[in-house]
């Protein structure tokens, strides 16, 4: 198996784990505090990361990858756990999920600042019209959406999409689990003290779901998704491999009509498919 096929394998199998993030996310917020929420399960995956650094003796990075790490850290540790679960206070999961297709875009413009890639000018006027479909299903507010939280998810897909790029380039050298065990080991702190800060005043009254919820996002959404993740972008290339994100969408409103009983409008439906259909033309010319 060369190593385009193998980066584009790793990758599908990271978009199936993430496709239940946001679904799982909206359960655990039903009884968690956003803060609380992305915390802990920043916290809980960094533990489970310093096992394995410490298991396999993986190699420390150099001084000159710290500021990579803080980068990761603040894009897909920090920044989309928080502001995805800020969103979902405020709309739908299906909702959220349809800005699930900027994330390709904003992967792939961040792969050109940090990864050095240069795609084809025909690769943006593909992307550019696919995120102008979910902005316009965006503003519309419509099936369960706001103001607040259609702003919060852009900001989501902006961190995560930088976070993505930034993790990939990185991974080139560490490796993909080393990158997110590292990441999330350099914000264990500061996420183990606001998540003492954010503690519920009472446990009795967290359903099992929640907990669930916040199983799935610890140890799937947090680590070992990311681990399946940065080794397909790095090794199949961040703007095609990014593409398969394209396919978040649609198992994700699966999810959320199965899990949480949410309708999943006709324009969601009609939305999403202009937008993996731009996104599969920007993907021929990545």
């Amino acid at each position: 198996m060369d190593s385009k096929t193998a980066g584009w394998g790793n990758g599908l199998l990271g978009v199936i784990i993430f496709s239940g993030s946001l679904p799982a996310t909206r359960i655990a917020v039903a009884d968690f505090s956003p803060l609380f929420l992305t915390s802990a399960r920043a916290a809980i995956a960094a533990l489970l990361g310093a096992i394995f650094l410490l298991a396999l003796r993986a190699t420390r990075p150099q001084r000159s990858d710290l500021l990579s790490l803080v980068i990761v850290s603040l894009g897909v540790v920090l920044g989309f756990p928080l502001l995805t679960a800020l969103a979902l206070q405020h709309i739908t999961a299906a909702h959220s999920i349809v800005f699930i297709g900027l994330l390709p875009l904003a992967t792939a413009f961040f792969g050109v600042l940090r990864g050095g890639e240069r795609p084809k000018p025909a690769f943006w006027l593909f992307s550019a019209v696919g995120a102008a479909t979910v902005s316009a299903f965006a503003l519309s507010r419509s099936d369960g959406g706001s103001v607040t939280g259609d702003l919060l998810m852009i900001a989501a897909v902006l961190a995560c999409g930088l976070g993505y790029a930034e993790g990939a380039t990185l991974s080139r050298r560490l490796g993909g689990w080393q990158v997110i065990s590292w990441a999330l080991l350099l914000s264990l702190p500061p996420m183990a003290a606001l998540t003492l800060v954010t503690w519920p005043d009472s446990l009795h009254g967290i359903g099992t779901p929640a907990w669930l919820g916040l199983g799935y996002v610890s140890v799937f959404s947090m680590l070992v998704g990311f681990i399946f993740w940065y080794r397909g972008l790095a090794l199949g290339g961040i703007a095609g491999v990014g593409q398969l994100q394209l396919l978040q969408p649609f198992m994700g409103l699966v999810l959320a009509a199965l899990l949480l009983g949410e309708p999943v409008a006709w324009t969601m439906i009609a939305s999403t498919a202009v937008v993996v259909l731009c996104v599969a033309g920007a993907k021929r010319f990545s």
